[in-house]
């Protein structure tokens, strides 16, 4: 099994993150999205990769380079203009046709048990299956409805309020067999949910269904962005945090200063190398990047840090993200902010 690791996506709902990275490099606690799906890969054994790229491409590369230190072999494919989920797999033909295709997105958080996922579409025998997950709103979704063989009737891309089907939405996890490249046209944009799911159905082409267990996040926007961050830091999603843990969910990495006389209380991520001053308060759940910063007297209160981020003296900071680099200025008081390094 090879897996194609979608990563070409604008990212506009995460704007302004997106202005400075690409959506797989929007850090969940200290460390970019796309490192967990990475490991998520190699603890399950799936070693060869294919990611494409499109927006600010040359971040992802630095970043994952040639895959050895996650324990992968990765290959990129550029996309000059973007070609849609199911035409920038096609691209990618010549990688993909003599296997079993894993998609997942380089965006999304999960820990899904992907050995589990190939046993149950083995068994099904389909040229396509869809890991599935409950949700509570439907119309942000594609959503599905199984017959009793949990093969899909009727699919349904992003349905308007109390149209949907189901609840179960399509998390864009997919095991395909190289059959399913002769259904997608080339050299053309073209999209796994609107295009050719709806193609197979109406052919009569079984697409099965896995209903999957643990946990699935689609990183759409900023408040599902900080929900994310946060579900990490209550062990809400199986991986193992960078650090040491601590009681009361409390990550810390190395060299770091915390003063006797600062205030922390979990659920937090504290990063390497970070300086909480005298009369410091951190309130979680809460991120603070690696090499950041908190003068004395500031407050940092369930929001999120990147790395190498500055709170001067006296700063309160409330349900905030702030990005790399950014230094507020002594005496700043915050709510709902966004910011980032101009």
């Amino acid at each position: 099994m090879k897996a194609m690791i979608l990563s070409a996506g604008l990212g506009t709902r995460l704007r302004p993150l997106t202005d400075v990275v690409p959506k797989p490099m929007v850090q969940l606690a200290g460390s970019p999205c796309l490192k967990y799906t990475a490991k998520l890969l190699n603890k399950h054994g799936v070693l060869e990769s294919a990611v494409n790229l499109h927006y600010k491409p040359e971040i992802i590369k630095a970043y994952l380079g040639n895959g050895s230190k996650f324990g992968l072999i990765v290959e990129y494919s550029m996309e000059d203009k973007l070609m849609g989920t199911a035409g920038g797999f096609k691209k990618l033909q010549i990688f993909f046709e003599n296997d079993t295709t894993l998609i997942i997105s380089g965006d999304a958080l999960t820990d899904i048990d992907i050995q589990d996922f190939y046993r149950f579409h083995k068994k099904k025998g389909t040229i396509a299956t869809l890991a599935l997950k409950g949700v509570t709103n439907p119309s942000n979704y594609g959503v599905v409805k199984l017959n009793r063989d949990s093969v899909i009737e009727i699919f349904q891309e992003k349905p308007s309020p109390g149209e949907a089907v189901s609840s179960l939405a399509n998390t864009g996890i997919y095991l395909f067999e190289p059959e399913i490249l002769d259904y997608i046209p080339p050299d053309s944009y073209y999209d796994f949910g609107k295009d050719l799911f709806p193609l197979l159905i109406n052919e009569k082409i079984d697409i099965a269904g896995y209903m999957m267990e643990g946990y699935w996040c689609d990183i759409g926007d900023l408040e599902i962005y900080k929900e994310a961050n946060y579900d990490l830091l209550n062990g809400r999603v199986k991986v193992d945090l960078p650090g040491k843990r601590h009681a009361g969910n409390i990550w810390t990495g190395s060299g770091i200063e915390i003063h006797p006389r600062s205030f922390v209380k979990g659920p937090l991520f504290i990063g390497d190398n970070c300086v909480i001053e005298e009369g410091a308060e951190i309130i979680g759940p809460s991120v603070l990047g690696d090499n950041s910063i908190m003068k004395k007297g500031s407050l940092l209160r369930r929001s999120i840090l990147w790395n190498n981020v500055r709170l001067g003296k006296g700063v309160h900071l409330e349900d905030s993200i702030v990005g790399e680099g950014v230094h507020l200025r002594e005496g700043s008081f915050l709510k709902g902010e966004v910011l980032i390094k101009s």
